[in-house]
């Protein structure tokens, strides 16, 4: 029960970010094909993920080549809970557009639900090899080294990757968490501040800074960023929330646990 509602949650935070979005690619395709198509995509966007996979499977029924929705199926099954199942689809999403990079970096974020940490690690290096600038496969492999602990990789990752697509608020402040996490502090602070002034409704950079100053005894400040950050996003509080699901390094994870036991003192 445990493993299925850590698998939704990790499906959800992705979904919106990688669905294929397209139109089907099957020559000949009819207007009530092309319907079908958006109302599956539609469904999909919207939560609505057993009637997405309804209208996938039928899509299919009639368009068995047509990869995008070989790789939309895939990601609703992912986020149904079923991650095995989402990278048998975009598997063979790959094998009928090979060049495509959206159904790789869908099948490394199944993998990761899996914690198939090295197939993942494959996936997004294939897309990185002939797409270097992708901010999405540099974010999660950053995510893959933070994971097999090796956050001095995983910070210079995110740095490429908030580099890459400028405004990519959650890379800056995941390389803030790895910066913190290999003793870096003054640098982190830094760009949690910078984070927080750019958007103070950020609760993942109001929670770290709170956790960062704890740590250096500014105990006022960081209760006034704790007050912002667990208003914004009350998961904060959780430890297997910010391990497994947001995947925060341990030390920023210490810290906030302990600045937390502190004020429920």
């Amino acid at each position: 029960m445990v493993f299925m509602s850590l698998i939704r949650a990790i499906s959800l935070i992705f979904l919106a970010l990688f669905l294929v979005i397209g139109q089907p690619c099957i020559v000949g395709a009819t207007s009530s094909a092309s319907l079908l198509f958006q109302n599956a995509l539609e469904a999909s966007r919207s939560g609505d993920f057993s009637d997405a996979l309804v209208l996938w499977d039928q899509f299919l029924e009639f368009f068995p080549e047509d990869a995008a929705a070989w790789s939309n199926k895939g990601n609703v099954l992912l986020a149904l809970g079923d991650p095995k199942g989402s990278i048998a689809a975009q598997t063979k999403a790959i094998e009928l557009t090979p060049d495509e990079r959206d159904p790789y970096l869908n099948r490394g974020i199944a993998e990761e639900a899996l914690k198939e940490w090295k197939q993942a690690e494959s996936d997004y290096n294939w897309i990185l090899q002939r797409f270097p600038d992708d901010a999405s496969a540099l974010y999660n492999l950053a995510n893959v080294n933070g994971s097999l602990g090796d956050w001095s990789q995983a910070e210079k990752l995110f740095t490429k990757s908030s580099l890459a697509r400028p405004g990519f608020a959650m890379a800056r402040s995941s390389q803030a968490l790895a910066q913190y996490q290999l003793g870096e502090f003054h640098q982190a602070e830094a760009e949690l501040r910078m984070l927080i002034r750019r958007y103070p409704m950020m609760a993942d950079a109001r929670a770290a800074l709170s956790a960062l100053l704890w740590r250096q005894g500014l105990n006022g400040e960081a209760e006034s960023h704790w007050v912002a950050a667990s208003g914004l996003d009350s998961r904060y509080r959780e430890k297997d929330w910010l391990l497994d699901i947001r995947r925060w390094p341990p030390q920023p994870i210490s810290d906030l646990m302990s600045f937390l036991a502190m004020e429920r003192v």
